[in-house]
């Protein structure tokens, strides 16, 4: 797959394509419909299938100090994205001058002149162009003039028939922000995977029987409540069952948040330094301070049999 940063990375002689657009954080099973439909039709056109993405998130832009937590860094984005089959990634510079395009500005600039878009396939609430002024009819009545057309995909429900939530990427932050992994890994349709580079903590998990990965998360990441969890540790390409810990480690009055993994019975483990990522599975309990230190350890082997359970129940492989 093809990764673009601006559209003067953008090869000379780019063919028509058919293109979808969106912050599409998390890469969600919405947006997998989308982005599904965009490729199933890019195929069938026999021309390739372009997802347009933006950086930073346009609220940070429009709207300073209000940048989403992240689902998923781009790189992360781009991964999923090229297992749905999408043949290139653009990333648009989102800066104050361009949130200042209108929407006819924005097609013609983006779509026509840069990627000659054949079709553009959205979801029915897709905003486009200065103030959010752009919709699917904007963007539909400008094809007629430009020599394209639109394709809109509705978003399934979330819940029981009848009922639930669309699937969203503000939905999928809330999950997580309420400790209801389960609940968000149904909307993403995998697991929530937060990520960074593994550091030095205080090493009070070795010194305790219990050596931890201390993942030093990427900025705005969306960070699950705290608590116990059930789930993996990925690095280097392999999925380790995990028990992790996310919190300020109230039982040593811990100040600084903290992600932590302990990768199930593995030894030896030397991570320091290399890029990491903690996939949630399941919410096993919050936060405490125990009385005494023996009663910790007794809880936390407790835990880790309950992550290696859960983790065999499910019947989980690696995780991607």
């Amino acid at each position: 797959m093809q990764r673009w940063r601006g559209l003067e990375d953008i090869p000379e002689g780019w063919g028509r394509s058919v293109v979808t657009i969106g912050s599409y954080d998390g890469v969600h099973r919405g947006h997998q419909l989308i982005i599904g439909k965009a490729v199933e039709r890019a195929r069938e056109l026999g021309i390739p299938a372009v997802v347009v993405t933006f950086d930073p998130h346009p609220s940070e832009v429009v709207r300073p100090g209000t940048h989403p937590p992240l689902l998923a860094p781009h790189h992360r984005r781009a991964e999923l994205m090229t297992e749905l089959g999408v043949d290139a990634v653009l990333v648009l510079p989102f800066t104050k001058e361009f949130s200042k395009l209108a929407p006819a500005d924005f097609v013609v600039k983006v779509l026509v002149d840069k990627l000659h878009a054949q079709l553009v396939v959205e979801g029915p609430n897709f905003r486009f162009g200065h103030r959010a002024a752009g919709t699917v009819a904007t963007l539909a009545e400008l094809g007629t003039t430009y020599d394209y057309t639109v394709e809109v995909v509705d978003l399934y429900e979330r819940g029981t028939a009848g009922g639930g939530e669309p699937f969203s990427s503000t939905l999928a932050r809330r999950l997580v922000a309420e400790g209801d992994v389960a609940g968000a890994m149904e909307v993403l349709g995998r697991p929530h995977r937060v990520e960074g580079v593994v550091v030095r903590g205080a090493q009070r998990g070795r010194e305790l029987g219990f050596p931890t990965a201390n993942v030093e998360t990427l900025p705005h990441t969306a960070i699950p409540a705290d608590g116990v969890y059930a789930g993996y540790l990925q690095v280097g390409g392999e999925a380790m069952p995990a028990a992790i810990s996310v919190g300020t480690n109230p039982q040593f009055d811990g100040k600084v948040r903290t992600v932590e993994a302990y990768a199930i019975d593995r030894v030896g483990l030397d991570l320091y330094g290399l890029h990491a990522g903690v996939d949630f599975v399941a919410y096993l309990r919050g936060q405490e301070k125990f009385a005494t230190l023996d009663a910790l350890l007794e809880r936390m082997a407790v835990d880790v049999k309950l992550a290696r359970e859960l983790i065999a129940e499910a019947g989980r492989g690696p995780v991607a």
